[in-house]
């Protein structure tokens, strides 16, 4: 029992550790004008072409005020603005893991958008299941 519970212990600083270590970072912001790739691990979808299937989202439709809305309304913070461009935070309740969520103007009311976990591997759904509250919450 007492290994056990050690072991629990150094799970729970572990995470503790590496939300610290999420809520330092920012969001990667465009590259070469188009959202940054995903990565490897299966912890980010974007809607940008060339994206695997797997981690592959529709963009949004919307104005700009109607997405920012949105991503108040489901608990994000606006990081950055332009008027082609939108970076947010969502911070997780236990262990304050923070999630980027970046939006791109592709034309019209068309708006890529890329939603990622800053550390770990396997975000468990949690970036793709936002992705669609943002887009139920615009409406």
């Amino acid at each position: 029992m007492k290994y056990f519970l050690i072991a629990i212990g150094a799970i729970v600083v572990t995470f503790f550790l590496l939300g610290l270590k999420s809520q330092k970072g920012k969001a990667p912001g465009l590259v070469d004008g188009h959202l940054a790739p995903p990565s490897s691990a299966p912890n980010c979808v974007s809607s940008e072409v060339d994206v695997q299937p797997e981690k592959k989202v529709a963009p949004l439709n919307g104005s700009l005020d109607q997405i920012k809305a949105a991503i108040i309304a489901t608990g994000g913070t606006i990081t950055s603005e332009t008027d082609s461009y939108l970076s947010a935070t969502y911070m997780s309740k236990l262990f304050k893991f923070v999630d980027d969520v970046e939006i791109r103007h592709e034309k019209e009311d068309i708006w890529h958008i890329r939603s990622a976990s800053r550390v770990g591997f396997s975000d468990r759904g949690v970036n793709r299941r936002r992705v669609e509250e943002i887009r139920a919450a615009i409406g």
